[in-house]
């Protein structure tokens, strides 16, 4: 055979094994792992690559954002934790459902016919792992020994109202994870450790916060905890459990599922010794700096791996910055919700516009920069598609594919938004229209509401309703309502159809 007829018949030997590829599922190996790392209470502005005036150096996650594309216009569903990690794991709104958050010794906020990202995941056979806060509830009560499951004794119960040798259900491992490490969630009872469904060590104390927090308060609601638990050990055993974690699936044939949420930078502010003075931004600023080491390790970890280049990583927070963030500003003159205004808990941009990257080899372009409108309830439906899962009706249902925007296909896929923290605060997005109901802002302590406005000019709206053009007037500080009532009116009538019917499809 001569050399041309050898090429020839090569390339059609190729041609037609990629026909093949492209009309039968994938071969095990080929779809992508998935790591989700889920900052606490990190703002918008605590993100260096998109604060030029931050007091804060994010190296490794400002490298991600140039390996991937950077959302400029990210949200998430909430201005508080646990609606939004809802949200996240079910690509439905938490306002669908509830408002508020779980508590100490919470009980589950999932449904047994909800379905979950994980568990979407583990249907199309991907190994899965949860190792940080969960903050979703757990059947606590389902441990409690004999006559100590009373209504009083569910509030604050001590160590010994518990058989601690039992499974908890209702966690992480019911709803689709096959392993979970983690401490619940930071600032709540019980403190100590949790692998899958069982306490590592059993608590026997009253817990009292160790460290003293080096800012803030630390938060920490009375109950058990484990001896000798310590505040400022749990970021750095979070981490080495999912650099570890992620090493023991270089043996395995199937692609995994990590979902990282930090305990960080949420209050308890108590960076390691090691990370104290590496910022300018005091130790808030500090616990954000290894939060960010957190976040290198995992990227390392996946390249000492082999799983660099087939690994979606994203990163995005629960909410903006906590009340902390008054007081920062004027003493280091660093704003962690960058130009927006607000932050935690309320529904102006600074409560739920969070830092949101995605790095998806062979689909984003390094280094791009988008301004398309996206929300956490997006990751789901783009995932399924990506896997080729098919969402049932009512599953994952506000969730839009954001995959045309990911490969620099389409500008933007999703125009129309709703945002809410409060049961009747709710704001409505189309495009660069927003509409807030009864958005008065809920700054705690007046002295440091009236520093927090002369720091940053913004003047207190008292109307029931606030409309603003973001694309003039990013930072919400002219209210428009008196000028466009039509507007108004017109996206009010949006915000129904949504609540009720769904968001409109292009």
């Amino acid at each position: 055979m001569t050399p041309y007829k050898r090429y020839w018949l090569t390339l059609s030997i190729l041609l037609i094994a990629s026909a093949l590829n492209a009309a039968v599922p994938s071969p095990k190996g080929t779809r992508p792992n998935i790591v989700i790392i889920y900052g606490d209470d990190m703002g918008y502005g605590d993100l260096a690559i998109q604060n030029p005036d931050s007091k804060i150096p994010t190296p490794y996650l400002d490298q991600l954002a140039r390996e991937g594309m950077r959302f400029t216009d990210g949200h998430s569903s909430s201005g508080v934790c646990t609606p939004s990690r809802y949200a996240l794991l079910t690509g439905r709104h938490h306002w669908r459902k509830f408002h508020g958050f779980a508590g100490s010794f919470a009980k589950p906020f999932f449904d047994d016919e909800e379905l979950t990202l994980p568990e979407m995941l583990k249907e199309k056979g991907y190994t899965t792992a949860c190792i940080g806060k969960w903050h979703l509830g757990f059947d606590w009560q389902a441990i409690m020994k004999p006559g100590k499951n009373t209504p009083k004794n569910r509030e604050n119960p001590p160590a010994s109202d518990f058989d601690w040798s039992l499974k908890v259900p209702g966690g992480p491992t019911t709803h689709g994870f096959d392993y979970y490490f983690g401490d619940g969630t930071p600032n709540f009872p019980p403190y100590g450790w949790m692998e899958n469904d069982k306490m590592v060590v059993a608590p026997t104390i009253s817990y009292v916060p160790v460290p003293k927090p080096l800012e803030g308060s630390a938060e920490c609601r009375p109950g058990p905890g484990v001896e000798g638990w310590r505040l400022d050990e749990v970021m750095p055993k979070l981490t080495e459990k999912a650099v570890e974690w992620i090493g023991l699936q270089k043996e395995a044939d199937k692609p995994f599922f990590l979902y990282f949420p930090w305990t960080s930078p949420h209050a308890p502010i108590v960076p390691a010794k090691e990370f104290i003075g590496k910022s300018q931004a005091g130790p808030f600023g500090d616990y954000v700096v290894q939060s960010d080491w957190s976040a290198g390790q995992v990227l390392q970890a996946l390249k000492d791996n082999g799983f660099e280049d087939n690994t979606v990583v994203i990163f995005t927070t629960d909410n903006g910055a906590e009340k902390y963030m008054m007081a920062r500003l004027s003493t280091y003159n660093h704003n962690s919700s960058g130009s927006f205004r607000g932050m935690k808990r309320e529904i102006y941009e600074g409560g739920h516009h969070v830092p949101f990257i995605v790095k998806w080899p062979g689909v984003t372009k390094p280094g791009s920069v988008t301004d398309a409108i996206t929300s956490q309830v997006d990751i789901m439906a783009t995932i399924a598609r990506a896997i080729g899962y098919d969402l049932p009706a009512g599953q994952g249902e506000d969730g839009f594919d954001m995959m045309p925007v990911l490969k620099g296909e389409k500008p933007f896929v999703r125009n129309t938004l709703v945002m809410n923290t409060k049961p009747r605060q709710y704001g409505i997005r189309q495009g660069e229209w927003l509409l807030l109901l009864d958005p008065i802002e809920s700054f705690d302590g007046k002295k440091d509401s009236d520093e927090y406005r002369a720091a940053t000019g913004f003047t207190r709206i008292e109307e029931k309703q606030a409309l603003f053009n973001l694309k003039d007037d990013i930072g919400q500080r002219k209210n428009l309502i008196g000028q466009y009532p039509e507007k108004a009116q017109q996206l009010e009538k949006l915000l129904k159809q949504v609540q009720e019917t769904g968001y409109p499809r292009m």
